[in-house]
């Protein structure tokens, strides 16, 4: 199983990237950085391919909306140029309330646009010209839209690999379908390791019944929350630490009907408490709402507690399939993560 970790959006990227190659040395396999509504993370993670020699990077997520198809493939093909060789291409929709709200784009298609996307990123990574004519995207451009100029063209450059990992982030039965046949990963959000084969092991079977088998195995994500401690003081501080992500998104990411993580925590079993979470977060009430996260409902998406009970956790994520473990660790200074993550590196063995 690999280890890996997510990094912090909001600041502090140069004492991150000193963290990185700690984090390099003691073992951790994969850095993923986010892409929100926050700095982009391609320029991250072109400094951090040339403060690291080892690690996987991995965008964690590009969405879908605001780059070309051949701009996604030209950018992931750079970053392995620039890396070695050690670039992860992580893609997801986001969600209209990003798209819509904050890039002036319309949130439509998901679906056709991911399966698009892939083929095109693929196909120019093979160094074809590159033509496509799909439902959402159609490459050159026909005359009657443009000038009449464009004509198929391929990547100059060759890249270090033409075929890239491309994991999706992905939640409802459609989509993990189709993430299960066409993609190399999965990134599911709030993965819940009892309670993912009820929801989504149809689609991810109906899926797999469609793969090609030249992609192999479906790498299997999950990116808990992590802290180790025997003390129970800490243990509560760090289920407390886990809780305002919950709220907002179970809460805040999206409208009533209209939120993803809403709708896969409630079901988990937790649908009053996920109604409720929401009310309270829309109504304005948001540390009323952080408050209402259950204890039951962190520990089952997290690995919080004692070194055993971790280990414990560690097994039921890798009983359901989980093949890499992207956590987000819960600890105050660079020095605590370092040492979290390389206690877990051992853990995990």
């Amino acid at each position: 199983m690999r280890v890996g970790m997510f990094l912090n959006y909001a600041g502090g990227f140069r004492e991150a990237a000193d963290e990185v190659a700690e984090l390099e040395a003691s073992g951790v396999d994969l850095i993923a950085v986010p892409e929100a509504y926050s700095f982009d993370a391609v320029s991250q993670l072109g400094f951090l391919a040339a403060r690291t020699e080892r690690l996987t990077l991995m965008s964690g997520i590009l969405q879908l909306y605001t780059r070309t198809p051949t701009l996604t493939a030209m950018t992931a093909a750079g970053l392995d140029y620039v890396s070695g060789g050690r670039f992860e291409l992580g893609i997801g929709a986001s969600g209209p309330q990003v798209i819509e709200g904050f890039h002036g784009v319309k949130y439509d298609a998901p679906l056709g646009r991911t399966r698009e996307i892939i083929d095109v990123c693929r196909m120019t990574w093979r160094r074809e010209p590159v033509v496509h004519e799909g439902r959402n995207y159609t490459i050159p451009l026909p005359a009657g839209e443009g000038t009449g100029l464009g004509k198929p063209l391929k990547l100059i450059n060759h890249p270090v690999r033409e075929r890239i990992p491309i994991t999706v982030a992905s939640l409802g039965q459609k989509s993990v379908e189709q993430t299960a046949e066409i993609a190399d990963g999965w990134l599911p959000m709030f993965y819940h390791p009892e309670r993912a084969g009820d929801v989504w092991g149809a689609a991810l079977a109906a899926g797999t019944a469609k793969r090609d088998a030249a992609l192999g195995q479906l790498d299997v994500f999950a990116s808990p929350a992590l802290a180790i401690t025997e003390d129970p003081e800490l243990e509560a501080m760090a289920l407390a630490a886990a809780k305002p992500q919950l709220a907002l998104y179970v809460g805040g990411m999206g409208a009533r009907g209209k939120n993803f993580y809403n709708d896969l925590v409630a079901s988990y079993g937790f649908e009053a408490e996920a109604a409720h979470i929401q009310d309270l977060y829309l109504d304005g009430r948001k540390q009323e709402a952080v408050q209402a996260v259950p204890d039951e409902l962190v520990r089952a998406i997290s690995l919080i507690g004692p070194a055993s009970v971790v280990a414990e956790r560690v097994a039921a994520f890798a009983a359901s399939g989980v093949t890499t473990l992207a956590v987000t660790p819960l600890a105050r200074t660079s020095t605590e993560r370092v040492a979290l993550m390389a206690g877990f590196r051992r853990l995990v063995g």
